[in-house]
C-alpha cells in the first residue's frame, strides 16, 4: 500500500503542476488583453522574489562574526559586480555560490 500511496501523492502533484502550468496560457489566451494587474506584477515580482532571496540568504550572518561576515559580503560585491559585467543572472549567482563556497572553505 505505501507503494501506490507514493505513486498516486506523485501523480496528484504532476496534474496539479501541469494544471498550474498550463491556467496563465488558458486564461490569457487569444486577442484577450492581458489586465494591467497582471502586467505590474509581472514587472515587479521578480525583483521582489530577489530581494526576499537576499534577504533569507543573509538573514542568519552576524555583523561581529567576521568568518561568516566577510565572505558573504564578498560573495555578494561578486554578485553585483558579475551582474554588471555580464548582465546574466545565473552566472552572477553561480559565481557568488562558488565565491562563498570557496572563502568558506578554503580561507575563513
Amino acid at each position: 500500500m505505501g507503494d501506490l500511496h507514493t505513486w498516486l501523492a506523485v501523480a496528484v502533484i504532476a496534474l496539479v503542476t501541469a494544471a498550474l502550468r498550463f491556467l496563465p496560457f488558458l486564461l490569457f489566451s487569444g486577442k484577450k488583453k492581458t489586465p494591467k494587474l497582471i502586467e505590474k506584477l509581472g514587472r515587479v515580482l521578480p525583483y521582489a522574489i530577489m530581494g526576499m532571496l537576499v534577504v533569507y540568504c543573509l538573514k542568519g550572518v552576524h555583523v561581529a562574526d567576521m568568518g561568516g561576515f566577510l565572505p558573504a559580503l564578498i560573495a555578494c560585491l561578486v554578485v553585483g559586480a558579475s551582474y554588471v559585467w555580464r548582465r546574466n543572472t545565473l552566472v552572477s549567482i553561480v559565481l557568488g555560490t562558488v565565491c562563498y563556497m570557496l572563502l568558506v572553505q578554503l580561507v575563513f
